[in-house]
């Protein structure tokens, strides 16, 4: 199967930043923010503020929201209206060479850390665009929440880990049918 593209190595890693099963959190803080940034060798140069800090908890809470809906979730209204307003603080442009179609690039105007976001939010565009967006999923298990790459060959995966979290889902579902009594299925 194939292998995820960069821009969905990008987006997972940033929307994996938070961990749900242990409640942490790689960045949290605007100096974890910080160093995440530049570890995705996204930032150079001016550090970002608070202001850019919730910007990118906004996206990031967007985007995994958004990838919920991949194994049947119901999106948050209000998480996708704050995502929606963090994408509008986050202007890309379209650069040509007049030789290939476009490509979209954060506006030369952002800020260092602004410009760090228009870059994830540039790659999530384009997993959107390409339709891969639809592999890139958080896991159907709550309790998890773990975003990874639907590798089946169908697009039918829900869970992040078959022997983890499917098999939980699945024991679940055989113990509510054995407290329904015998006969319901």
């Amino acid at each position: 199967m194939r292998d995820a593209p960069t821009s969905a190595q990008l987006i997972q890693a940033f929307v994996n930043t938070v961990d749900v099963e242990t409640g942490t959190d790689e960045i949290d803080t605007v100096r974890k923010f910080d160093s995440w940034l530049r570890g995705q060798e996204l930032l150079r140069g001016s550090r970002p503020d608070a202001r850019d800090h919730a910007l990118g908890l906004r996206l990031r809470a967007g985007i995994r929201e958004a990838l919920g809906t991949h194994v049947g979730d119901e999106p948050d209204p209000a998480v996708q209206r704050a995502a929606a307003e963090a994408l509008r603080e986050l202007p890309v442009v379209v650069t040509a060479d007049g030789t290939a179609p476009g490509t979209l690039t954060p506006a030369p105007q952002l800020s260092a850390p602004r410009s760090a976001l228009a870059a994830l939010a540039v790659a999530w565009s384009e997993l959107t665009l390409t339709g891969d967006a639809v592999r890139l999923k958080r896991c159907a298990e709550h309790a998890c929440a773990w975003v990874f790459w639907d590798t089946s060959k169908n697009r039918s995966g829900r869970w992040c880990s078959m022997r983890v979290c499917g098999n939980r889902a699945k024991a679940r579902r055989y113990a509510a049918r054995q407290a329904a009594g015998p006969g319901v299925s």
